[in-house]
């Protein structure tokens, strides 16, 4: 019986240590980083629908709390497969992607309906190619 009460205890304590024990780090806000190479021709027509619908939507987003911040950085392309531009959307947290029906609604209401944001998406086809896409996670130190 003084086997097994030691053992529980035993387990108990390290059980406490693993759990008290943190990591150096702690996860911060997510971005999602799209990388984009406007076509020939038309990155001042691509920049003022950044500066104008786009922006408009993710302010729209910001003040409703589904995003923290977006950028649109110039990039310096080696090649014709590179970006030129990458756009960046931070959101608070990984769980803040899974406000989808918050984020319709907002987009619903500055953008219109989804045919119509469906055909400008179309539309935009023409003026750029999307190269990728990823998500990266901040991380700070505690």
């Amino acid at each position: 019986m003084k086997t097994i009460a030691a053992i529980v205890l035993g387990l108990a304590v390290c059980s406490t240590a693993v759990a008290q024990e943190k990591r150096p780090y702690k996860e911060g806000t997510v971005t999602s980083v799209s990388f984009i190479r406007t076509k020939p021709g038309h990155f001042d027509e691509y920049m003022r629908w950044l500066l104008g619908p786009y922006k408009s939507l993710m302010e729209a987003q910001k003040k409703a709390g589904l995003i923290v911040d977006h950028r649109i950085y110039a990039a310096t392309p080696k090649n014709q497969h590179e970006a030129d531009l990458i756009l960046t959307v931070t959101y608070p947290n990984m769980a803040a992607l899974d406000r989808s029906d918050e984020a319709d609604a907002v987009s619903s209401k500055v953008m219109g309906s989804f045919a119509n944001q469906e055909k400008e998406y179309a539309d935009r086809g023409t003026m750029r190619e999307v190269l990728g896409s990823e998500l990266v996670r901040e991380l700070t130190a505690r």
